[in-house]
C-alpha cells in the first residue's frame, strides 16, 4: 500500500512539476517573444458604391507607444511600401510622456500619405499598473483609473501639420484616390467622451461612407449603421490580448462581444466593423498569446462583389525592443 501511495504522489508532483514549467514557458512566450512578432494582416471588404475602384486602407492602431521601442518604429514606418490609399489611425498612440517623438518616427513615411485619426485613452492618460483580475469584472464594477496627463496635443498638432484630419466630432468629405470618401469620428467612447450627436444624421452620398472610433462600442456602432456608415474602424480591444486557441478572446475591454474582438464582421444589414488587435500592449501588461502585434491592409471592392476574407503575412519579430 505503501508503494502505492508513494507512486501516486510521485506522479501529482510530476504533474504540477509539468504544470507549472508549461505555464512558465507560456508567460515567457507571450511577454518574450509574441509580443515583438508584428504581422501584417490583409482583409478584402465589400463597402464601396458600385463601380467603384478598389481603394487600399492601412488600419494602425494601439500604438502604445514607448521611446526605447526601436524595432517597432522601424516595422510600422516600413508599412509605407504597401503604398495604402488612406491611413486611418484609431488611436492610442502613447505610453510614455515623451514617446511623442517615437511616434512620429514610427508614422513618418505615413504621414505624407492621405491620413485620419482619433484619439484613445492612453493618448491622454499614461496606463497605471493594474490587476489583471480586474479585466474579467463586470464593466460597471470597475473604478475608473487614469496615469498622468500625456502630451496629446503635441502629438494632435504634428498629425495635422503633416495634413492628416482629426475626425474628432467631425463629418469631413476628402477625395482619395480620385474618390470621394465621407467620413466621421468620435471621441473615445472608452471613457465616455464620445458625442454621438454631434455628427448624428444621415450619411453625405459618397464612394465610401467611414466611421472611425477608437472604442467599439455598440453604443455607437448602431447609431454609425442607423446613419448608412459602410464601414466603422476601431481598436481599442488588442484582440483580446490573450487568447485561447479553439475559444478565442477572453475579454473585450469594452461591451462588444468576445467573438468580435478582432478582424472583421457585419453590424446590421449593411454596415461591416473592423477592429484592430493593435500594435502594442500597456507596459505594466507587456504579453500577448494567440494574438501577435498586427496592422491591417483593408482592401474595399464595391459592394456585392466578393465575400471579405483575411490571412496573415510579413510576421516578423522585433528583436531589439528596449523596455
Amino acid at each position: 500500500m505503501s508503494t502505492v501511495r508513494d507512486s501516486h504522489q510521485l506522479t501529482a508532483k510530476r504533474l504540477a512539476a509539468g504544470t507549472v514549467a508549461l505555464g512558465a514557458a507560456a508567460i515567457g512566450y507571450a511577454s518574450g517573444i509574441e509580443r515583438r512578432h508584428f504581422v501584417l494582416r490583409t482583409a478584402e471588404l465589400p463597402v464601396l458604391a458600385p463601380g467603384a475602384q478598389s481603394m487600399r486602407v492601412l488600419h494602425v492602431s494601439d500604438l502604445h507607444m514607448l521611446p526605447g521601442q526601436h524595432a517597432k518604429q522601424r516595422w510600422v514606418a516600413a508599412l509605407d511600401r504597401l503604398d495604402p490609399d488612406l491611413v486611418v489611425n484609431t488611436g492610442d498612440n502613447l505610453a510614455h510622456p515623451k514617446a511623442v517623438p517615437a511616434v512620429l518616427r514610427a508614422l513618418g513615411p505615413l504621414l505624407e500619405r492621405p491620413g485620419l485619426f482619433v484619439f484613445g485613452s492612453n493618448d491622454y492618460y499614461a496606463p497605471k499598473p493594474k490587476n489583471p483580475a480586474r479585466y474579467l469584472m463586470p464593466r460597471g464594477k470597475k473604478k475608473r483609473i487614469h496615469g498622468t496627463k500625456l502630451p496629446w496635443r503635441d502629438l494632435r498638432a504634428a498629425f495635422l501639420e503633416h495634413g492628416w484630419h482629426d475626425l474628432t466630432h467631425v463629418r469631413r468629405t476628402l477625395t482619395v484616390a480620385g474618390q470621394t470618401v465621407f467620413a466621421a469620428g468620435l471621441d473615445d467612447p472608452h471613457l465616455h467622451r464620445d458625442r454621438y450627436r454631434e455628427i448624428a444624421g444621415p450619411a453625405d452620398a459618397a464612394t465610401l461612407r467611414l466611421g472611425v472610433t477608437h472604442s467599439p462600442e455598440p453604443r455607437i456602432l448602431d447609431p454609425f449603421a442607423a446613419d448608412g456608415y459602410d464601414l466603422v474602424l476601431a481598436g481599442h480591444t488588442h484582440g483580446g490580448q490573450l487568447r485561447i486557441p479553439g475559444i478565442g478572446a477572453l475579454v473585450t475591454n469594452c461591451e462588444l462581444d468576445r467573438s468580435r474582438a478582432r478582424g472583421a464582421s457585419r453590424w446590421g444589414a449593411h454596415m461591416w466593423l473592423h477592429v484592430s488587435a493593435g500594435l502594442g500592449t500597456s507596459p505594466y501588461a507587456p504579453a500577448r498569446f494567440a494574438c501577435p502585434p498586427e496592422a491591417t491592409l483593408l482592401t474595399l471592392v464595391e459592394r456585392g462583389r466578393t465575400s471579405p476574407g483575411t490571412t496573415k503575412a510579413t510576421p516578423r519579430r522585433a528583436r531589439s525592443d528596449v523596455r
